[in-house]
């Protein structure tokens, strides 16, 4: 890699799923495979500890820390490309969500029904990331659940029910574990509130279920914003309402306190990446270096010369003729010399 015969990609493959002594072989095919061709060579290697059964090994576990959960899940191939179709579809319908928002061209972020002023120009420094695996999961799970609440209308939507303790400033999951600060803030946004009446500890009975941003709330601020209100970023889909000032520190809900955000600029405003303050007219958007972002592009000219190395070739572009390929086996004995 450091003679730019290979790529970063390639060696990141390889390193991660190949067999132990075996980057002699792969570090020859990689110089004329792709990354994906890389992948397909790993698997056909021979697995010893592969043992045939009657059942179909199917297995979920979860490993939780104190911040993330951590999913592991093992299917048959034959599922498992069922799993895989569905994610590719759902993550070609947010790329294609992700391109029209963010257009090379700009022609997506302008809109005739602007007001004057306002900054329709999305920078890639600041606009959303590009979908990923995850981003695609998450939305096959949201789609398949709304789906089975239609045919239940007594279900519930993919809801997170939290318990809250308005005097204690804390809450948590049902039936789970305490939630952060930062977390908790980021569901307060734009939450439905039901309210538990308790005597001694103990709840009595339960209030009608309201929504902290309705529907004609969320139509003004969709007519004023019509993107996420962080300058430079664009993203027009799965906007969340955002209280500037917090909900639980005395914020009100009304418009000039409620701006619109994307999933990742809201996530990334309650985890301390940015900070925002001011009103929805008069906003400030600062980077956690205190730095106010604009629309501006913070592109620069390189100060250092290009290394000195020759570029990598890349892969062939041939069509893999797997029939033909010899897979790398540990058990094979090794020519000498």
């Amino acid at each position: 890699m450091r003679e730019g015969r290979l790529s970063l990609d390639q060696v990141g493959v390889i390193a991660e799923r190949a067999g132990d002594g075996s980057d002699e072989h792969y570090a020859q095919l990689a110089s004329v495979a792709t990354v994906t061709q890389l992948r397909t060579a790993i698997k056909l290697e021979p697995r010893p500890d592969a043992k045939p059964s009657w059942e179909p090994d199917r297995s979920i576990t979860t490993t939780e820390t104190a911040t993330h959960t951590t999913w592991r899940i093992r299917l048959p191939k034959v599922e498992a490309a069922k799993v895989e179709a569905a994610l590719a579809s759902h993550r070609d319908a947010l790329v294609n969500d992700w391109k029209t928002a963010h257009d090379k061209d700009g022609d997506s972020g302008h809109d005739g029904d602007r007001p004057a002023g306002d900054v329709t120009e999305s920078s890639p420094e600041q606009a959303p990331p590009f979908p990923t695996t995850v981003d695609a999961f998450m939305s096959l799970v949201e789609a398949g659940w709304d789906a089975d609440v239609a045919r239940r209308p007594h279900g519930q939507h993919t809801t997170v029910v939290v318990h809250l303790d308005p005097e204690k400033r804390s809450a948590e999951l049902h039936l789970g574990p305490i939630l952060s600060d930062a977390d908790r803030q980021y569901l307060l946004c734009d939450a439905t509130c039901e309210v538990w009446m308790e005597r001694h500890g103990q709840p009595i009975g339960a209030g009608r279920a309201t929504r902290t941003i309705s529907r004609r709330l969320r139509r003004v601020l969709e007519h004023r914003d019509r993107c996420c209100a962080v300058p430079g970023c664009g993203a027009t889909r799965g906007l969340h309402a955002h209280h500037i000032r917090h909900w639980e520190d005395g914020g009100p809900t009304d418009p000039d306190n409620l701006i619109l955000l994307c999933p990742f600029h809201h996530r990334l405003h309650h985890t301390g990446g940015i900070t925002i303050s001011g009103t929805a007219t008069q906003l400030v958007v600062t980077d956690a270096d205190g730095m106010e972002l604009t629309g501006a592009s913070l592109a620069r000219p390189p100060t250092t010369p290009p290394p000195a190395v020759p570029p990598c070739t890349g892969p062939l572009g041939e069509r893999a003729d797997w029939w033909w390929y010899d897979p790398w086996d540990p058990e094979r004995p090794r020519r000498a010399g």
